[in-house]
């Protein structure tokens, strides 16, 4: 059974950084799956933000609105994945998920199996 738990959410303001974090407890989840981030902002369709292929690969995908400004991460030894965000803006508030899907990454919600509850992420201007 694979269990993911997002935390590290908050209130920042415009600028600042913020880094999330998703806790996954199964056996070999990163050596297994590929572990996305999403985002869905109210009213809005959830979206592809990054993803990090699964161990010990570890090529790296990002949408082009976080381009340059966030970083996915993992921490085999803990079953964690982080995204860093750096230089936050208005734009980037919404409930962030993150996910186990292919081993070899998607930016398609609809090849992930397992989702997080989110957690949410506010950025005031």
């Amino acid at each position: 059974q694979v269990r993911l738990v997002e935390s590290g959410g908050g209130l920042v303001q415009a600028g600042e950084s913020l880094r999330v974090a998703c806790a996954a407890s199964g056996r070999s989840i990163l050596s297994t799956y590929g572990m996305g981030w999403f985002r869905q902002a109210p009213g809005n369709e959830r979206e592809f933000v990054a993803y990090i292929t699964n161990w010990p690969s570890a090529r790296t995908y990002y949408a082009d609105a976080v381009k340059g400004r966030f970083t996915v991460s993992r921490e085999y030894a803990k079953n964690t994945v982080y995204l860093q965000m750096n230089s936050l803006k208005p734009e980037d508030t919404a409930v962030y998920y993150c996910a186990a899907g292919p081993a070899s990454g998607s930016d398609y919600s609809s090849a992930y199996n397992y989702w997080g509850q989110g957690t949410q992420v506010t950025v005031s201007s």
